[in-house]
């Protein structure tokens, strides 16, 4: 990654088995444990920077461990207005990092996930001075709002998916990808742009009006 960068990566309590090697992500990145993500975290040798929940799906051991091993922690009730990641991202975004890149988030409980998914554009809409990225195993997901966009071939994630997240997406174009598109409106709940493939090393697309979701993904 971009040393230039401020990576800012946030680690919640997903199904471990949908979560990417770490080391990938690790250099150079602030940390930021959420709930039973801070666990994770530490088992994989990484003390996070920051840490926030209110750790109430942690094990009193596991919970001891954290209180030892990590200097910087935010308890809070369970009964609060936010969700332990909204919490999370709070504390990030006032970081002004220009890349934040969400684990943890995917798998288990859909209203979770739901939440989570949608948090995105709340928080990339109102900071349009960086990029906020989702990422399992088998999946990236990040949104984009009106403009033209490069993207490039990924050998691992190959599959490619835009789903409207507005009511419309007005004049919708892709192009190097196998099935294009040219100045094409499309509608919230269609699947019209599920699954397609770059042809090329890289390609582009550009829309004018709404907010798009990329999901890239790998079977």
């Amino acid at each position: 990654m971009d040393e230039q960068k401020k990576i800012i990566n946030i680690m919640a309590g997903g199904p471990l088995e949908l979560i990417p090697d770490l080391t990938r992500f690790s250099e150079k990145a602030i940390w930021i444990g959420v709930d039973r993500g801070v666990f994770y975290l530490l088992e994989n040798g990484i003390i996070p920077d920051f840490s926030v929940g209110d750790f109430d799906s942690v094990s009193d051991e596991e919970w001891s461990i954290i209180d030892e091993k990590v200097p910087n922690i935010k308890r809070f009730l369970p009964e609060k207005d936010e969700t332990d990641m909204e919490l999370a991202m709070m504390w990030a975004v006032d970081q002004h990092p220009d890349l934040i890149c969400i684990f943890g988030a995917t798998g288990g409980r859909l209203d979770h996930f739901m939440a989570n998914a949608l948090m995105l554009s709340h928080y990339q809409n109102k900071n349009s001075f960086m990029t906020i990225k989702m990422i399992d195993k088998q999946n990236s997901l990040s949104l984009f709002y009106p403009g033209e966009y490069r993207i490039e071939k990924d050998s691992t994630k190959k599959y490619i998916s835009f789903i409207p997240l507005t009511n419309e997406v007005v004049n919708l174009s892709l192009n190097g990808f196998k099935y294009p598109l040219s100045h094409q409106t499309v509608n919230f709940g269609s699947s019209l742009c599920i699954s397609n493939e770059l042809i090329k090393q890289s390609g582009n697309f550009s829309f004018e009006k709404g907010i798009l979701m990329m999901i890239r993904s790998t079977d």
